[in-house]
């Protein structure tokens, strides 16, 4: 399944860990139900691991502690004390109460740079990435080759869906065809036969039926009290069956088949009502391998 860059982000956005409750619930259940997103989110979770690795811890130079020394040293240079008028000393509880006040104003001030601070670095952050995310759509070259997104491949479907594929084997099947013509004339149609499943497809090449007629497609074989029939030629251009699983090997490669025009839908009584039109024999084209 390929997927737009909506889905992209949000995997990329569930591995920084960026998304409110609702929007992680949805990728977590993505990822529990489509194995491709899943592995589309640990693909981010690998890149950004990869970023943090190529940002390396840096030394300041040695003249910035000079200068941090320096201004520290500065600030507590001892100043001539403001003389003022005595005042009276504050009850005990209220001066407890003054010191408790200024604590906490001190605690408070710290925690808000300490919030400012990781404000910042997530800022950062999120501004490295969204780079790095623009860099992937539109120029993934200039990446290196670990951060490269993969390639997206789309199936596109054909037109003509083929004739059932047998599965696997060791060896490979004897394919054979027949061209289904007249005497000295050009192919009407052109029949390939698969050895191992006895599945046959028929092509119409340039034969059209007359209206209210239809082709059928006949075995005709010494081994066989009379012709059989193999069924109606379709409309379109291809015609697949499995009709021949019935017959040996001997039988379906030295038999002829014959084309006759019947009425329409075919022989009601299976048994053809004219002579052959066209006619051919099986050739061997592709061997069997083992």
């Amino acid at each position: 399944m390929a997927y737009d860059d909506d889905h992209i982000a949000l995997a990329a956005e569930y591995a920084l860990g960026t998304l409110d409750a609702d929007e992680r619930a949805q990728a977590a259940m993505l990822m529990a139900i489509d194995a491709e997103f899943a592995e589309i989110v640990r693909a981010w979770e690998y890149r950004l691991g990869a970023l943090n690795q190529m940002v390396g811890s840096v030394e300041p130079r040695p003249a910035v502690w000079e200068n941090v020394k320096a201004a520290i040293g500065n600030s507590v240079e001892p100043r001539a004390p403001l003389m003022l008028p005595e005042a009276p000393p504050p009850p005990a509880a209220e001066e407890a109460a003054q010191l408790a006040d200024d604590r906490n104003l001190v605690q408070l001030s710290g925690r808000m740079r300490r919030w400012r601070g990781a404000a910042l670095a997530v800022s950062a952050l999120a501004a490295a990435l969204i780079a790095m995310l623009a860099v992937q759509v539109y120029q993934p070259e200039l990446l290196p080759g670990a951060l490269r997104p993969k390639p997206r491949v789309q199936m596109v479907e054909r037109p003509f869906a083929p004739p059932p594929v047998p599965p696997a084997r060791s060896t490979q099947s004897a394919q054979y065809v027949a061209l289904l013509q007249r005497e000295g004339g050009l192919p009407a149609f052109i029949l390939t036969l698969d050895a191992a499943t006895k599945i046959f497809t028929v092509r119409k090449v340039g034969a059209d039926a007359e209206p209210g007629k239809s082709f059928e497609l006949w075995l005709i074989s010494d081994r066989l009290p009379q012709p059989r029939s193999l069924g109606v030629i379709g409309g379109s251009d291809f015609t697949a069956r499995p009709v021949l699983a019935g017959y040996d090997a001997n039988t379906i490669n030295t038999a002829t088949y014959a084309v006759t025009v019947e009425q329409a839908g075919g022989s009601p009584d299976g048994k053809p009502h004219s002579a052959p039109v066209f006619t051919g024999k099986l050739i061997e084209t592709v061997p069997a391998v083992r």
